[in-house]
């Protein structure tokens, strides 16, 4: 297989931190398309599997308490998922953008298979907010490409995002 030259660009980091900020940011100033990849899988995955457990009566509805019962979302994508690479073909298929990927067993087969060409964004909001626990969030700032620092300002973040783009220009 020939390896590809467009850039898939994943945007990482732990819950809340700025991450669909940053893929709106893409979207609204240079055109890119997005999913986050909690609500790529809430209708055909996720909602099946809890509805009755959590009398949920909407996708989202559970998608909205996600945050609830973030260990059993990141399983559930992980079984969904079993070579590490079905997710990313299926959002790449009509989006530029990756948004919340969290499992270091998909990235690391993103990153052997030679049909993508991943560039990893992390958004760290560290100063602010609190990390996620380990069993909804396999990933680490070391996984990353390219560091986005959201800890200050809206328009600093803007900036952030300004300069990364040029970084993947490069």
């Amino acid at each position: 297989m020939q390896q590809s030259t467009k850039k898939h660009i994943y945007i990482i980091g732990h819950g809340r931190h700025g991450k669909d900020t940053v893929a709106e940011d893409l979207r609204d100033n240079f055109g890119l398309t997005f999913v986050a990849s909690s609500w790529f899988m809430a209708e055909t995955v996720v909602f099946p599997a809890l509805k009755e457990k959590y009398n949920y009566t909407s996708t989202e509805q559970c998608f909205e308490d996600r945050h609830n019962h973030r260990a059993e979302w990141f399983n559930l994508i992980d079984n969904a998922n079993p070579n590490g690479t079905e997710l990313s073909e299926a959002i790449f298929k009509d989006n530029d953008i990756y948004v919340g990927i969290r499992n270091k067993r998909e990235l690391d087969a993103v990153k052997a298979d030679s049909r993508f060409n991943p560039f990893v964004v992390w958004v760290d909001a560290s100063k602010r907010l609190g990390p996620e626990p380990e069993d909804s969030m396999g990933l680490s700032v070391e996984d990353a490409d390219y560091i986005i620092d959201n800890n200050g300002a809206a328009k600093m973040l803007q900036w952030e995002v300004l300069k990364m783009v040029m970084a993947i220009g490069n």
